[in-house]
């Protein structure tokens, strides 16, 4: 009988997109802390793709359950009897030629579908879902100094008249965020945004991360990737970067915490390419690391704070020493970088 009793004090947590750098980190710390984990995959007999997943199961219970985005009835069974929900699935596509049916409608459909499975369900106490520091610091302000918090949103109709490179993604994070408030309200669900940055760290998943690339791009002397980072500084106005641990740290804290309510930013340190480039140019030297931009401004135009969630009681492991120090040593482990 003890193992029934034991099994009933469990906590369960679903997350959806559990194959991704951020959601296999999360459900790692899912697992340590105890918690039953359903997950859900696009393809769960892809094994190349959830051999990370598979290998987590020796932590704890861990159910990996097909369902995809689009599809309103595939998270019925998944979110059954899971207290928390963590919604981290999301479509990307970068190279589209049609963001709008690529990237964002999608991305809005898969919120509420989530979303809608989570009113049906009796068990769902909260809902933590990713948004992106992309649905916050677009806009055409000017100056320098500017502080970006849990009240500020990109701006959707610049977005949508000057079509900026990769104008699609932080579209379709805004506007995903956006209907999933709305949702929430009406249909009186419990619901938190965690607005993590750009980011780093040592992943589980079998390929490097994109995000890890171009954390990392300096270092490795990927020029395609370092002009995407330039392009990043002038569309969002800074690199802001946050260790993939914090990010899931935060999401778990966020989801018991009881008084946490509405957006909370998830940012350690916020920078700029030529400051980025000066400071990693110091601390590997060995990696020739190039620090002269003339065409990037050399300060951030604003910072992304973290004010609320530190006020909530949260506070951050990694600064930006230890977030490149780990991102750097897990490069060599993966033979991307040399010793």
């Amino acid at each position: 009988m003890a193992t029934n009793t034991k099994q009933f004090g469990k906590k369960k947590a679903c997350v959806i997109g559990g194959t991704g750098f951020m959601a296999s980190l999360l459900i790692k710390q899912l697992l340590q802390k105890g918690y039953v984990v359903n997950t859900t995959v696009r393809d769960p007999d892809n094994h190349k793709k959830i051999s990370h997943l598979v290998a987590l199961q020796s932590l704890g219970e861990l159910n990996i359950m097909g369902a995809e985005l689009t599809a309103e009835k595939d998270f019925d069974a998944p979110i059954a009897g899971c207290e928390l929900v963590f919604q981290l699935a999301t479509p990307v596509n970068f190279a589209s030629e049609d963001p709008e049916s690529d990237m964002i409608k999608p991305a809005i459909k898969g919120v509420l579908n989530v979303l809608k499975a989570c009113a049906r369900a009796k068990e769902v106490k909260r809902v933590v879902l990713t948004s992106s520091a992309a649905a916050v610091t677009i806009n055409e302000l000017k100056g320098t100094g500017l502080v970006m918090d849990e009240s500020n949103w990109s701006d959707i109709e610049f977005l949508n008249t000057a079509k900026p490179p990769t104008w699609g993604y932080p579209a379709s994070k805004a506007l995903a965020e956006k209907a999933a408030w709305k949702f929430a309200e009406e249909n009186n669900i419990d619901l938190i945004t965690v607005i993590p940055t750009l980011t780093t760290g040592p992943s589980l998943t079998p390929d490097i991360p994109s995000s890890v690339g171009l954390a990392t791009s300096l270092i490795t002397g990927n020029d395609f990737l370092i002009n995407a980072m330039k392009g990043m500084q002038f569309l969002s106005g800074s690199i802001s970067i946050t260790h993939v641990e914090d990010i899931c740290r935060a999401h778990i804290f966020l989801a018991e915490k009881q008084s946490a309510s509405g957006r909370y930013i998830c940012c350690a340190h916020n920078t700029s390419v030529p400051e980025l480039a000066k400071f990693l140019s110091k601390r590997y030297p060995q990696y020739k690391i190039p620090t002269e931009f003339d065409d990037c401004p050399a300060k951030a135009k604003l910072i992304l704070s973290s004010d609320k969630l530190i006020k909530e009681g949260f506070s951050f492991k990694y600064g930006i020493e230890e977030i490149y120090d780990q991102t750097v040593e897990y490069l060599k482990t993966k033979g991307a970088l040399k010793n």
